[in-house]
């Protein structure tokens, strides 16, 4: 009977140690699950900020006089080295304005200004 009650015992004990592995291991488990749960939540809000700031900016966008999109596009394609056709091409601008945009950044550029003095 004594012997019995020693098996038990000793199986009780084996059962307790598994049980105490297993709970450290999804205690563990959990903690690495909260971690990148946090993670991941940082990285949601960053994504948010930067969705809300793009979207602020396309409405800014979408406000604006298409004309000036036009001309601020024009005006970054002739400081790019666009000739005429380009800007004709490009912006739907008209062939006067095309060449009116070029003569006036050719006029207006550093380099040309130094050629002046």
């Amino acid at each position: 009977m004594s012997i019995i009650i020693v098996i038990l015992f000793i199986k009780q004990r084996r059962a307790e140690k598994r049980a105490q592995q297993l709970a450290a291991a999804l205690r563990k488990e959990i903690q690495l699950m909260s971690g990148s749960t946090i993670g991941m939540g940082k990285r949601i809000v960053d994504i948010e900020s930067k969705l809300n700031t793009s979207l602020e900016k396309q409405i800014e966008l979408e406000q604006r006089d298409p004309d000036d999109v036009v001309y601020s596009q024009a005006a970054r394609l002739v400081e790019m080295g666009a000739n005429v056709d380009d800007l004709v091409q490009s912006c739907g601008l008209g062939r006067p304005e095309a060449e009116l945009m070029t003569l006036m950044h050719k006029e207006l550029s550093p380099r040309s200004a130094i050629k002046k003095h």
